[in-house]
């Protein structure tokens, strides 16, 4: 399919190297004709110099064919307004926009465009890591009503079944990961020492069912 990226930074030329090798045409859109220079030299793609969101540059770029849109240029102004070009002006069946200011971003999700919130998913990935046992959100639905976090379930819950788990913290599975591979979990499946539970989780009871989930049945 034909792919129409804007801006040919860090992120836009690594999404059009990666695009192209998975066999789909590019066409790559940038205000300096300098930033294409990220672009290894065998690379086959479309390079247009121009506005993200003129009408024009778009044509140029081959968007009244685009099965793809994604807006990663430096500004997040830019960026919701090509999008928005992209879906309501030509039918552009998938948009994405990348948003730095995560409050911007949760409003354009609001209205139905995909936006990756840089700041925001650093910030959740760093706090992660850097304390552990901080609720997290792995990814979140467009309200902010549920989210997707990652817990490792305390020693108590060893030898019980997941089902159990998630009828004691109210929370559903989505997924575990067991010695670096994930696991699909069903109705037999049992936590084990070093699991990490993928939950799906109301964000308001968020922090009591992490509660649940570290301590074990009866503490929690």
């Amino acid at each position: 399919m034909h792919v129409v990226i804007l801006g040919c930074g860090r992120v836009g030329s690594a999404l059009a190297r990666a695009a192209e090798r998975l066999g789909h045409s590019i066409a790559i859109i940038d205000q300096d004709a300098a930033a294409f220079g990220r672009l290894p030299a065998d690379f086959a793609g479309q390079r247009v110099t121009g506005v993200g969101f003129d009408r024009d540059t778009l044509v140029e770029a081959g968007i009244e064919r685009a099965a793809a849109f994604a807006a990663v240029s430096s500004g997040d102004n830019s960026n919701i307004i090509a999008a928005r070009v992209a879906r309501e002006m030509f039918g552009v069946e998938q948009v994405v926009a990348r948003i730095y200011d995560p409050r911007r971003a949760e409003v354009y999700e609001r209205l139905g465009i995909p936006t990756v919130a840089t700041v925001r998913w650093t910030r959740d990935q760093i706090l992660g890591r850097l304390l552990p046992e901080a609720v997290t959100p792995q990814w979140s639905d467009p309200s902010g009503t549920v989210m997707l976090t990652a817990v490792p379930p305390g020693p108590a819950w060893v030898g019980r079944k997941v089902r159990e788990v998630e009828e004691t913290a109210g929370v559903r599975v989505a997924c575990v990961t067991r010695f670096g591979e994930g696991v699909l979990p069903d109705a037999r499946t049992l936590v084990q020492d070093g699991d990490v539970l993928h939950v799906a989780v109301v964000k308001a009871r968020a922090t009591e069912a992490d509660l649940v989930l570290r301590r074990g049945p009866e503490e929690g």
